[in-house]
């Protein structure tokens, strides 16, 4: 059985982990709530893109006659893969790189 020493430092332990652990949550939440707020910032202006695409892509009907519209065979394709460039995504970049080799091929 555990001494009253080993108990007293186990409990010392804990209870430092406990505190580590409720600032790294602190920390997290804080982040969290910046990458929020930069969401909502750009609402506006991906709305307006939205819109803006929209219309565009009314104007460019098939019979218009502009080279943009023309039907044509498709010969080449542009993959763009975007992964991150952050730590702790788990296997996101992997994930993504394989769906583009999947996809190309």
């Amino acid at each position: 059985m555990a001494n009253l020493k080993e108990i007293r430092s186990r409990i010392s332990s804990v209870s430092s982990t406990m505190q580590i652990t409720s600032a790294m949550k602190m920390v997290s939440a804080a982040k969290l709530k910046k990458a929020q707020d930069a969401i909502t910032a750009m609402r506006p202006y991906a709305d307006k893109l939205t819109e803006l695409l929209q219309s565009l892509s009314a104007t460019l009907d098939a019979d218009s006659g502009s080279k943009f519209a023309d039907q044509r065979p498709v010969n080449k394709v542009l993959l763009v893969a975007i992964t991150s460039n952050r730590g702790l995504c788990g296997a996101f970049n992997s994930n993504i790189i394989k769906e583009v080799n999947r996809l190309a091929n």
